[in-house]
């Protein structure tokens, strides 16, 4: 008995296709964001016009931060998130606790000179500050 010739060529690409399908699909997901990318924010970061200090303990893949804030007393972020945008990486950071009442930073890390700028919301009087704070080493 002959085996048609187009039922070998189907069943051969078949298996290519089942093969290669693997390597393609792995190949079309984009890798997850890099650690590395937020390596350089954890440390003590602090305020020279006041003493205020942010606390970076940690930073997941995802930009998440594990902070806190400093007045002096320790105080947690509602929510504290870094995002890379190309080569900016920006910071943000919420507070609700101790009388801040939705209260926001919106930093931008500089490397070269290795501090975190941006501006400081105080949401109870409604104004916004340029602030920057240093790494504390």
């Amino acid at each position: 008995m002959k085996t048609p010739i187009f039922f070998v060529l189907s069943s051969f690409a078949l298996a290519l296709a089942i093969v290669a399908t693997p390597a393609l699909a792995q190949e079309a997901v984009p890798p997850p964001p890099s650690e590395a990318g937020f390596a350089s924010l954890p440390g003590r970061w602090v305020r020279p016009d006041g003493g205020y200090t942010i606390i970076i303990k940690s930073v997941d893949a995802g930009g998440k931060l594990d902070a806190s804030y400093a007045n002096p007393n320790l105080l947690p972020f509602a929510r504290a998130e870094a995002i890379r945008d190309g080569k900016t990486l920006t910071l943000f950071f919420e507070l609700r606790a101790g009388g801040y009442n939705g209260s926001t930073y919106t930093l931008s890390y500089d490397p070269a000179k290795d501090i975190l700028q941006g501006v400081y919301y105080q949401a109870v009087v409604q104004q916004k500050f340029v602030v920057y704070f240093t790494r504390v080493k």
